[in-house]
């Protein structure tokens, strides 16, 4: 039975092409993760911060090589899309950005995102989430893209509502953390907004 609403988003619209370099204002670049930048993943996992909103942690070097080669296969695979902030001058990381859960034919997607402790409240996350953002919506022609932090997290929510991320209530209990379930805000961006 044919399906009476086309795709969206067709699929290979992003295997067919390599990963793109986005600019971000302030200096900042969004770019593909590459094997030079495990020492800093490592280092970013270290974090209490990261540590405390993340359900990974990384135990070496080696496991955030693997995680990097994961990355780049959830590119090609059209599910996951994982770019490392840097700066655009030293190109030293600073940051994640991500569109997880991507479903191209319903043109949505999850965007998602840390920093540096080094780069935090210096505007960081804001400025790679609008570039990504930017790009998902004009340059790949997604639809909606939905941000969730835990209600504990302030930082993420002054994120979500700094870059046109609306919030559209609370998910009830609806991610495990290490300390226990967690209410998650519900943001969302939808194209032509902002």
């Amino acid at each position: 039975m044919p399906f009476k609403i086309s795709d969206i988003v067709a699929a290979g619209t992003l295997a067919r092409r390599a990963q793109p370099t986005l600019p971000a204002s302030g200096g900042l670049i969004v770019r593909p993760w590459s094997t030079a930048d495990v020492s800093a993943v490592y280092e970013a996992f270290q974090d209490p911060v990261i540590q405390r909103w993340h359900a990974r942690v990384a135990d070496s070097e080696s496991e955030v090589r693997g995680w990097i080669e994961g990355w780049r296969k959830a590119w090609a695979d059209e599910r996951d899309a994982y770019w490392a902030i840097a700066d655009a001058e030293t190109d030293e990381v600073v940051g994640r950005v991500a569109l997880r859960c991507i479903v191209l034919a319903d043109g949505q997607a999850e965007i998602a995102y840390w920093t540096m402790p080094s780069a935090r409240g210096r505007g960081v996350a804001p400025r790679a989430v609008e570039a990504l953002s930017a790009w998902a919506f004009d340059e790949v022609g997604l639809h909606r893209l939905e941000l969730t932090h835990s209600t504990e997290n302030e930082p993420s929510c002054r994120v979500a509502l700094k870059t046109g991320f609306a919030a559209e209530g609370t998910k009830r209990s609806a991610l495990l953390h290490e300390d226990g379930w967690h209410d998650m805000h519900l943001h969302a961006r939808i194209r032509g907004e902002g």
